[in-house]
């Protein structure tokens, strides 16, 4: 089970312009949710990345692009983005 989690920097980026404090919680606690269990019944395999396997995650209209490391125990966010803008 990975036990760290690192924010690529368009995620952090995305994280810290949100203007919305409801929004940036609701992110977060579901990035934190992923540390708990990476693969959630909600998690999808994005196609598009062809070199990892990266999964997604719905956060309302906010799509949680990650994928998870497990020689080194860690769960890598590619990208928090607007469900239009994210693939």
């Amino acid at each position: 089970m990975p036990s760290s989690l690192r924010l690529e920097k368009p995620a952090s980026k995305f994280i810290e312009k949100i203007k919305d404090k409801t929004l940036a919680r609701r992110l977060l606690g579901k990035i934190e949710k992923l540390k708990e269990n990476p693969f959630p019944s909600d998690a999808v395999r994005v196609e598009e990345y062809k070199e990892d396997k990266v999964f997604r995650v719905r956060a309302g209209d906010y799509r949680i692009l990650y994928y998870v490391d497990a020689s080194q125990a860690l769960i890598v966010i590619i990208r928090i983005d607007k469900r239009s803008r994210a693939y």
